[in-house]
């Protein structure tokens, strides 16, 4: 089965690594062509055409192996019988000559280690690919419209070449190591909290052709996978005030910074940018909370002209809070740890906790004023409703205390909008939803996702579940 999937999907995803692969095939040829092409008295080698053609990859079976370690290992069969189209120029001496591989068939037998797992997407820090045993590879070689694998003794040649060149490099225990992540931030501890309060702006630029602008602020650390915090919108104010205050956690305060940006909402549309700045952490002082006011620009090249024109002010208030040596997590297994139950709980039984944080780019077709009901063994609970906004901040949490663990069930999370007219028609309307298997929750006790919702062109909610015990 998991292996129909990954067949499916490279199928799907086979036109954009086409073209991911060969880029980097010619990025990584180039180089090497360049630095050998004069030893030979060449002008040129060149990539007249360069694709994998449309018949991907596929895999024949696969082995996972289990280990003690902090490790992930597979051995995938692969075969591939292609139709490529790949043409390479050779100029010397003023003439020109181009060879063209045909029929390519490659059968492989890697072993391909993700190593170590990280509690960072996309979980892994690092790639290892080694072959188990030599590559068969067979294709032929087109020389102005003649094959030159035809020519005695040549094809045996360029088979055991090919094969002893690639088993020297990659051939177990030799390995192809690719780096995803730096593992050295990636199991980097949470050292403290990062308390902004975003206070109002000043003499915003007209963004709308009708009307002042409709601004709101995001903010998020660098160096951070974690979504955005978000401002309210403040509709038609050139001027606004926010007070509004976030936490956010912080794990290097010597390389991550605070990147803030201002938008202005559209109801259809996208959100047009009317400026940003950066703020590193190390200009804090610990404790200390700074109010600054800064200049929106463009980007954060000095050097860019458009840095000159007058986009406005933020003023915000800034306070990095490091954690006491007894409050920094030990572990990421530390981290997932949630509340217990209470005393009241029922034996074998526990608390689910929903905490609706947000939505992103959820739009109704008479009105935006959105709200969350959440269904679960024919209870209801809903949220308050935001008045006239496509990304909408709750922040609301709801318990249902429960007799057992709810391994089969499933929660229902649907988006609405309601009219803040008095007029009957379109009163209500769905902006899409999501069905929650909760059985993931029980057994991790904790989860927090965003979910694209169904009946919706783009819009996400981001849902964080618990699952409390005694």
């Amino acid at each position: 089965m998991i292996v129909d999937w990954i067949n499916k999907f490279l199928e799907y995803m086979w036109p954009y690594l086409d073209k991911a692969i060969c880029t980097t095939a010619k990025n990584i040829a180039k180089p090497i062509i360049d630095e050998q092409i004069p030893k030979y008295k060449i002008d040129a080698v060149e990539f007249e055409t360069l694709t994998l053609g449309s018949l991907p990859p596929t895999f024949q079976g696969m082995k996972v192996y289990v280990t003690d370690e902090k490790e992930l290992i597979m051995e995938p069969l692969i075969k591939w019988a292609g139709n490529p189209n790949v043409t390479v120029a050779v100029k010397a001496f003023g003439l020109k000559a181009t060879v063209q591989v045909v029929d390519l068939q490659v059968f492989a037998l890697p072993r391909i280690t993700l190593k170590p797992l990280v509690p960072s997407f996309p979980c892994f820090a690092n790639i290892y690919v080694s072959l188990m045993e030599k590559p068969h590879v067979d294709f032929g070689l087109k020389f102005v419209g003649a094959d030159l694998m035809s020519i005695p003794g040549l094809y045996r040649f360029v088979q055991e070449l090919i094969k002893d060149q690639v088993a020297n490099m990659y051939l177990w225990p030799k390995t192809l190591q690719v780096q995803i992540l730096d593992p050295a931030k990636a199991f980097k501890r949470p050292v403290g909290i990062l308390h902004v309060r975003v206070v109002r702006a000043m003499k915003l630029r007209k963004k709308d052709l009708l009307g002042a602008s409709d601004p709101y602020v995001k903010l998020k650390l660098t160096e951070d996978k974690l979504p955005s915090k978000k401002t309210t919108v403040k509709h038609k104010n050139l001027n606004p005030e926010w007070n509004e205050e976030f936490d956010i956690v912080v794990k290097d305060p010597q390389t991550q910074a605070l990147e803030i940006h201002v938008f202005d909402w559209e109801q259809v549309g996208k959100h047009d940018k009317m400026g940003m700045n950066v703020v590193p952490l190390k200009e804090l002082t610990p404790k200390e909370p700074k109010v600054m006011t800064l200049e929106l620009l463009k980007n954060m090249d000095l050097n860019d002209a458009q840095n000159e024109k007058l986009r406005g002010q933020l003023v915000v208030e800034l306070t990095y809070k490091p954690f006491k040596e007894d409050e920094i997590p030990k572990s990421f297994e530390e981290s997932k740890t949630v509340q217990k139950a209470p005393e009241s709980t029922p034996d074998g039984g526990g608390v689910l906790v929903v905490i609706v944080h947000e939505a992103q780019d959820v739009e109704g077709k008479h009105h935006t004023n959105p709200y969350v009901r959440i269904l679960f063994r024919g209870e209801e609970k809903k949220t308050e409703h935001v008045k006239k906004n496509r990304d909408p901040r709750w922040e609301q949490e709801f318990t249902f205390m429960l007799d057992e663990p709810p391994i089969n069930d499933k929660l229902h999370v649907e988006v609405l909008s309601r009219s803040s007219g008095i007029g009957l028609l379109h009163p209500k309307e769905s902006l899409g939803y999501i069905d929650i298997n909760l059985s993931d929750v029980v057994n991790n006790k904790r989860i927090n996702e965003r979910y694209h919702l169904i009946d919706s062109k783009n819009g996400r909610i981001q849902i964080e579940l618990q699952w409390r015990t005694k």
